[in-house]
């Protein structure tokens, strides 16, 4: 008897739903009643994972990534791109607002292991720094270069850009910021069909 791949991606699916709650309510548990954690936000099992350094207001007010400016300005820069935002999960690096690093890598780990991308698209050199000092399987270094498909892993590319936040002011950052992000369109338009 075979088993359709219907359901051995829904199998995958609950897995992975059960593991990021359970990462949730660890960052929870690590926030101790005195901090507001922030936790990761989209497709448990998306094809792109996008990540940056650090929660800002908006995202510590709702306590999920992405949440706010940057987010809207991804939302519409990923349907520009026809990418579907239901394909993506975001994060921060670190999970509270002083959050440091060494407490914040187990928790970028696990969530690597259990989003199991095919792109992360690494925001800012301090993401970029961080995703670097964490220890994963098969892992190359990523450079800081700005809009250039590299290898992570040999299962995971990485596409860098500049921090998000920086890029929602000033004209010549939005567009530096483009420049580099819209290769994701190129590489999402290249996936093969489901």
């Amino acid at each position: 008897m075979t088993v359709a791949t219907d359901e051995i991606y829904e199998k995958y699916l609950q897995k992975a739903i059960t593991e990021i709650n359970a990462l949730g309510d660890e960052v929870a548990q690590a926030a101790a009643g005195t901090r507001v954690p922030v936790v990761g936000s989209g497709h448990p099992l998306a094809d792109v994972f996008l990540l940056k350094y650090l929660p800002r207001a908006a995202e510590l007010q709702e306590g999920v990534a992405f949440y706010g400016r940057a987010g809207n300005a991804l939302l519409k820069s990923l349907q520009r791109l026809r990418v579907d935002p239901m394909a993506v999960y975001g994060t921060n690096c670190l999970k509270f607002a002083d959050g440091d690093e060494e407490e914040s890598r187990p928790f970028l780990l696990r969530e690597l292991h259990i989003v199991q991308p095919k792109l992360v698209v690494v925001m800012g050199e301090q993401a970029l720094a961080f995703l670097n000092s964490v220890a994963f399987p098969l892992a190359r270094e990523v450079a800081p270069t700005e809009g250039e498909l590299q290898k992570f892993t040999p299962t995971i590319d990485a596409l860098f850009t500049p921090d998000i936040d920086d890029s929602l002011d000033e004209q010549p950052e939005k567009t530096r910021f483009w420049n580099a992000f819209k290769l994701l369109g190129e590489w999402w338009a290249s996936l093969p069909p489901y």
